[in-house]
């Protein structure tokens, strides 16, 4: 099977084929070989610093160094008040950005707890309930109205289904889903044979089948990307960290003179 096929393009058969699937499911003995294959169906614990790690770690800024040296200078010349104010300053910075790193990591985290507990599956010709952790490609996954979509599916039936896809598509109203095809290239939000793991069934019955799993789904994607972000750098900061550089080098030359 090839993991990155755009699967909302190719009619039911074609991706039963590729998936090598009868209409009765998976046998458990083949469910228990792709389980080993592609890993368990969640996504991984993010690597999260102590509130303390995060904390320190505002402190290693050029800026910062200045400041703090600063501080040193005014003490040591008796302005007390000027010392109160930079330190102040500092560590107003060190809080405000071990806040943000705290919400960034909640969000990160939230996403796991989106995930599907249980799911109902044909497997040799049987409806069962599994743990939703146990799905591999290839399953035959049931739905109906108040179940979250345990993978990433494509519809093979689909009656009267709507889904919410907010979470992934900002789209606040819920989504009529169907089982054919959709042209080449549409975006997320229009892939209507489609259904993405955390989403939300609100109406109907269906089923479909897992084409992907863990950090193969769309929202394995998105845990990912958000972990990998780089922390975006203003203007403003930019500069003043430039400056900082400056004013560092001209303060140690004036000490070496």
């Amino acid at each position: 099977m090839r993991p990155t096929c755009p699967w909302h393009e190719l009619p039911q058969q074609q991706v039963l084929a590729e998936f090598d699937v009868s209409p009765a499911g998976l046998t458990a003995a083949e469910a228990d070989r792709r389980l080993h294959q592609y890993g368990m169906n969640g996504l991984p614990e993010p690597h999260r610093p102590g509130r303390i790690a995060r904390f320190l770690r505002q402190f290693n800024n050029v800026l910062i160094y200045v400041l703090l040296g600063a501080a040193v200078i005014t003490t040591t010349l008796g302005h007390l008040l000027d010392t109160g104010v930079i330190l102040a300053v500092v560590l107003a910075n060190a809080v405000i950005g071990e806040i943000q790193e705290g919400k960034a990591e909640k969000a990160i985290q939230a996403i796991r707890s989106i995930l599907a507990l249980r799911a109902t599956v044909v497997r040799d010709g049987h409806r069962l309930t599994i743990a939703g952790d146990q799905l591999v490609p290839g399953d035959i996954v049931l739905l109906e109205a108040g179940d979250k979509v345990p993978a990433d599916l494509r519809l093979l039936k689909a009656h009267n289904l709507f889904i919410q896809e907010a979470l992934l598509t900002g789209e606040s109203m819920p989504v009529e889903k169907q089982t054919e095809p959709v042209p080449v290239g549409q975006a997320l939000g229009d892939r209507s044979c489609m259904a993405f793991s955390g989403t939300a069934v609100t109406a109907g019955q269906a089923s479909g089948l897992v084409v992907a799993t863990g950090q193969n789904t769309e929202l394995g994607r998105i845990q990912g990307l958000l972990a990998g972000v780089e922390q975006l750098t203003t203007p403003l900061v930019a500069q003043m960290r430039q400056f900082a550089r400056w004013l560092t080098l001209f303060i140690l030359l004036m000490a070496a003179a």
